[in-house]
This record gives C-alpha cells, structure tokens and sequence, in this order.
C-alpha cells in the first residue's frame, strides 16, 4: 500500500510540474524563445563549465579528507594479501591520474573554445600524430595493468604440491556454510549431493564407502593454523554462491556441479589481529552505534558488544537471506590447531546407525 501511494504521489507532482512549465512557457509570449544559443549563452555556459570543473576536484578532496581511510587497503592477513593490495593502488593511482588530466582537458577546451560569433572552429580531418598518442599510452598502461595482473594471479593460483597444503572443503547452501577437512591422511573423500542422506546425519553427501572419507572431519567453524598453506576445496549444494573471505584477500565462486579451489597462506593469526590499531579502533566505533541501538539489539537476542573475527561471508546474491550467510574463521597457532582438531568427531563417527 505504502509503494501505491508513493507512486500516486510522484506520479502528482510529475503532472504538476509539467503544468508549471506550461504556464512559464506562455508567459515568454512576445520574448526571443529562439532555441539557437548566443554569445551569452555560450560564455556562461563556458563559466559554468570551470565552475564545475572546479567543484569536483573540491568535493573530490573534501571526500578524500573526510571520508577517506587511507591507506587504500590494509590490513591483509594472508601471505599473498600485499601483492593483491598494490596491484589494487596501483589502478587506483594510475585511474586518478587519468581522471584528473582528462576532467582538466574536457571542461578547458569546453571553456577556451566556447562558441562566437564569427569565429570557425578549427578541426582537424586527419592527424595521424595524435591519434597515434592517444591509442598508445592507453594501450600501454592498460597492457602493463593487465601483465602485472595476470602475474599476480598466477602467483595465488600457482599452487606448490611439495608444501603440503591442508586440504579443507568449503560446501555453500542456501544460507550457510559447512567445512570438510581431509583428517590425518589431508585426502578428501569423495562426496556428491546426492549421496546427502540426512536420516544418516551425511549432509554433505560424502561417500560413506570411499576409505579416504572416514577420518573427514566436517564443522561449521572454520579453523586455520598461521603459516601453514591451505588449498580450499569449494562446492555448491544449490545456487551458485561466492566464498569471500576479505582479510585474506580470498574470494572464488562456488559453482553447483564442479569443484572450484584456491589457496592462500594465513600470517596474523585472530588474537594478533585484535590487537592492531586499526582493528581497535573500527571495533571501538562499531561497539559505540551498538550501544546506542542497546535496546533494539538485545531484543534480537544478539550481545550488545562486537568483537573481531575474520569471516567467510558469500559474495553472490544467493537468496533471500543471503545477507546472513557467513561462517567464523579462527587462525592460531599450529599447537591450538592441532589441540581443537583433536576435539572433533571424524565422518565415521559422525553418522547415525
């Protein structure tokens, strides 16, 4: 009802307002309404145009001072973070550049070449010169961005078998997130939706027969040892969904029917995190809007004060609850791994008989 009023509303004061401009146009009658513009026009228009020009570069530094957070990124948390956060600033700086001297460019000529009577603009039918310069610096800059991207890329995805990464499986469904870990052996059992027999407790669909499965472990709380690599193995129960994982500058898409992967070394483990300047204070910040929202938060039953955690959010708009579709990543030490993975039920045991 209240989106049918609105549009009642709008759809009012559209028909006023072209009512308005009927009457503002009969009452010019006897006046020059020639809608070919004039010297005057043209030099305000001119004005105008520097004027503008002058204001977006205003509100650009007035944004960047005030709401900037600089530096552009930080705070990475994986062994491959840094490279991903320079590519980042690199486009960054390279399209503020650009952005500068062509807004600089546009709105001058705009101004200095404004329209007069009796002058003839100047053209030129064909330079070969300047558009040589204007089709080769883009061409180089982009193919240096594109080169510098596609070795970055490869540097993430180049994976070294002989570091023996922890193989972990991230399954994604509508709206929540399950890990499998390979257990002793770091071997995956095989696994198919539609091996998912819930009267058995299998909601992964993990082959009940395949020997490598047996010691799988399967959590909702994903635990990661600082340092050692990890090779994410990713499926999808139902729609396609996105494992995005920020702080470890991580994000692969989560494809039903295939199997996607990525990996990445964890080097801040959580504790180290919470300590960081940065993190205090947005976690300072966070604590204090929660506080002033007290009472409506503690009627959703959620604790009044946040507290830092790295996430594996999904990053496809996956349905109606995508927004809450998240999963709690730990990183610690090696020893807190091993004690916390000695506490977890194997698949074997998992299932009920």
């Amino acid at each position: 009802m209240t989106a049918l009023l609105t549009i009642i509303i709008v759809l009012f004061v559209a028909v006023a307002l072209w009512q308005m401009v009927k009457i503002f146009d009969l009452a010019q009658v006897g006046s020059s309404n020639t809608q070919v513009a004039n010297d005057k026009d043209n030099r305000i228009n001119g004005y105008l145009m520097m004027g503008f020009l002058v204001f977006i570069y205003a509100i650009t530094i007035v944004s960047f001072y005030y709401l900037g957070d600089l530096p552009l990124v930080s705070n990475s948390a994986s062994e491959h973070g840094p490279g991903i956060d320079n590519l980042m600033i690199i486009s960054m700086v390279v399209i503020f550049i650009v952005q500068i001297v062509t807004q600089f460019l546009l709105h001058y000529f705009a101004f200095k070449y404004k329209g007069e009577k009796g002058r003839k603009a100047l053209f030129y039918a064909d330079n070969n010169t300047l558009e040589f310069i204007w089709t080769i610096i883009p061409v180089i800059v982009l193919a240096g961005l594109i080169i510098y991207g596609l070795f970055t890329w490869n540097d993430i995805m180049g994976i070294d078998e002989e570091e023996d990464p922890m193989v972990i499986e991230l399954y994604a469904q509508q709206f929540n997130w399950k890990a499998r870990y390979g257990g002793e052996d770091n071997v995956l059992g095989k696994a198919n939706v539609r091996l998912i027999d819930l009267d058995k407790a299998n909601i992964l669909g993990v082959d009940e027969d395949d020997p490598n499965a047996q010691d799988d472990v399967v959590v909702t709380e994903l635990h990661l040892p600082k340092g050692r690599p990890v090779l994410f193995k990713m499926r999808s129960q139902d729609v396609l969904h996105s494992a995005y994982m920020p702080h470890f500058r991580a994000q692969m898409n989560c494809v039903p029917g295939m199997v996607t992967q990525f990996a990445f070394t964890p080097t801040v483990t959580t504790e180290e995190m919470r300590q960081n300047p940065d993190i205090i204070e947005k976690v300072q910040n966070i604590n204090k809007l929660r506080t002033e929202r007290k009472e409506e938060i503690e009627e959703a039953g959620q604790d009044i004060l946040y507290e830092f955690d790295y996430l594996l959010l999904c990053n496809k708009i996956c349905g109606k609850s995508h927004y809450n579709m998240q999963m709690k990543i730990i990183v610690e030490t090696q020893e807190e791994f091993d004690a916390w993975m000695a506490e977890q039920t194997t698949f074997a045991n998992s299932l009920l008989k």
